[in-house]
């Protein structure tokens, strides 16, 4: 199986790398070829065209996307091009060339509403009404219907609160904040679950090779807000710090933030070999994960 992948530096194609790499070079039976946006610019449709047609994938897997959520209140143009037109055109391409098409998106393109946790306890279901409450979130609705109306041979999948070995996130930005400080305020009004790197790359392996298409969520077991996650992740590392609740307010932010964004992920787990694990477990490895490298 011969995998283009978009985006191959950031966050989700660094750890794309990593697990083909360590866990699946032996087998032989997937060739991955990665490109940094620095590499092939996916704004550059002739571009992308080309060096798809001359590479002939089976999977193109787009981890390229423009991520800044309150930066793209500002870069409107660059954001819509980023997330909507140039996924329209990877899309296109695979109806055209016959190529599977792997694409992220976010819990950012749900309504976010505090209310809605009483209503989806597990999460919002995959086939929920989209109602992004900021642009950025709306722009990767917009990439979704893209794709949604150019080819049916996609995997949309979306991730929520994501963080990984590589690049920069949530759980790094704390164990930084730890040695820094000895008290530090987190908002504790914003519900969710995080997303690991490592179990989104394998998980859409496995919906690859099991031929799956269409919209699934991918997420970790359990409900927590921040500043839970925040608590843990000091308890984990065994880092005593003073760490104090706050509502969102106290960190006014440009793009609007949904209270409750938990992703419901009982389709995913209806496909055989698909794995999800609790919150806290993750963490654990993904600790592991940083202090080894």
């Amino acid at each position: 199986m011969n995998i283009i992948l978009l985006g191959a530096s950031g966050q989700l194609g660094s750890e794309w790398q990593s697990v083909i790499n360590e866990e699946y070079s032996e087998a032989g039976d997937i060739i991955l070829l990665p490109y940094t946006s620095s590499q092939l610019d996916i704004t550059n449709h002739e571009a992308v065209r080309n060096e798809v047609r001359e590479q002939q994938p089976d999977v193109v897997v787009n981890c390229a996307a423009f991520t800044d959520v309150d930066g793209a209140e500002d870069q409107r143009n660059k954001a819509y091009h980023v997330n909507v037109e140039a996924v329209a055109n990877l899309a296109e391409l695979g109806a055209e060339l016959d190529y599977k098409l792997i694409h992220y998106s976010t819990d950012y393109v749900f309504p976010g509403r505090i209310e809605d946790k009483k209503t989806f306890p597990d999460g919002y279901p995959e086939n929920h009404a989209a109602d992004p409450i900021n642009y950025y979130g709306q722009t990767k609705w917009e990439g979704e219907e893209a794709i949604r109306q150019a080819s049916q041979k996609h995997l949309i999948i979306r991730v929520s609160w994501l963080c990984g070995q590589f690049g920069n996130n949530f759980v790094k930005t704390m164990l930084r904040l730890e040695r820094e400080r000895d008290r530090l305020q987190v908002v504790n009004d914003q519900f969710g679950s995080p997303t690991f790197a490592g179990d989104v790359v394998k998980n859409s392996l496995q919906l690859i090779r099991d031929d799956q298409k269409g919209t699934f969520h991918l997420t970790s077991r359990g409900l927590i807000t921040w500043y839970d996650f925040a608590k843990e992740i000091c308890e984990q590392n065994g880092v005593n710090v003073n760490i104090e609740p706050v509502k969102s307010d106290a960190f006014p932010t440009k793009a609007k933030r949904p209270s409750f964004s938990k992703l419901s992920t009982k389709k995913l787990e209806s496909v055989s070999g698909t794995i999800l694990i609790n919150w806290r477990d993750g963490l654990e490895t993904l600790l592991t994960q940083i202090q080894n490298r």
